[in-house]
């Protein structure tokens, strides 16, 4: 015995509404209904993001600096002037009081 065939539109459906599932599209539209939710969500969001950003930057130039200064111990011709020029400089600012 065959199963009934159901009719080509009833499948779509079922297939979207499948789609529908598997993306949570409930609750996004739950979210777009509470708009200070999305809002405070956002703002989290958004300052994950730039602490990370500042944090990764900071240790990325952290590190920088180190492997330049390891490379102006080398004394290295035409490179190992430059860089310990610039690793002077940091260092300076480093021990620049601020206001």
């Amino acid at each position: 015995m065959q199963p009934a065939r159901r009719p080509q539109g009833l499948r779509a459906v079922e297939r979207l509404s499948d789609y529908f599932e598997r993306v949570n599209f409930g609750a996004y539209v739950s979210l777009l209904q509470k708009p200070w939710r999305l809002i405070y969500l956002n703002f989290i969001g958004g300052l994950a993001r730039g602490i990370g950003i500042g944090l990764g930057f900071t240790l990325l130039a952290a590190l920088l600096i180190v492997i330049m200064q390891h490379l102006a111990v080398l004394n290295l011709p035409l490179i190992g002037s430059y860089i310990a020029d610039v690793v002077r400089i940091v260092q300076a600012e480093l021990h620049t009081p601020t206001v």
